[in-house]
């Protein structure tokens, strides 16, 4: 998968927020000072070539929503993530945290009972 630029990956956020829209939907949804209208269209038709972004006209207007889910991405960048900073290794990411974070004995005891908590719900649904 191809990763984004910062303003392809804005606005992926604000289309996943909107799960679809028009240039203008996704201009508005920017704080000031908003990018030009043209800006958004082309990072909009980028996204498009690249396979993030799916578009249909209706009528003149091209209507735009997310071809991969957010958290699809999220998992692709992650595994990137993992691998360049950390060689893979979860357990090197989470004492890197850790270690970073100050984390306490008892926060850490809080995390893995979440996290097997979490591994549970994600084990009974398959």
């Amino acid at each position: 998968m191809k990763t984004l630029t910062k303003a392809e990956e804005q606005i992926m956020q604000i289309l996943w927020n909107l799960k679809e829209g028009v240039v203008k939907d996704v201009v508005e949804r920017f704080e000031e000072p908003r990018p030009a209208y043209t800006t958004v269209a082309t990072v909009l038709k980028v996204l498009e070539n690249k396979e993030f972004v799916s578009c249909r006209k209706i009528g003149n207007t091209n209507l735009f929503s997310p071809a991969i889910s957010k958290k699809e991405y999220a998992r692709n960048r992650f595994s990137l993530f993992l691998q360049d900073y950390f060689g893979g290794s979860f357990p090197k990411l989470a004492t890197f945290f850790a270690k970073e974070n100050n984390l306490s004995m008892e926060e850490l005891e809080e995390m893995m009972r979440i996290t097997e908590k979490e591994l549970k719900k994600d084990n009974e649904k398959e």
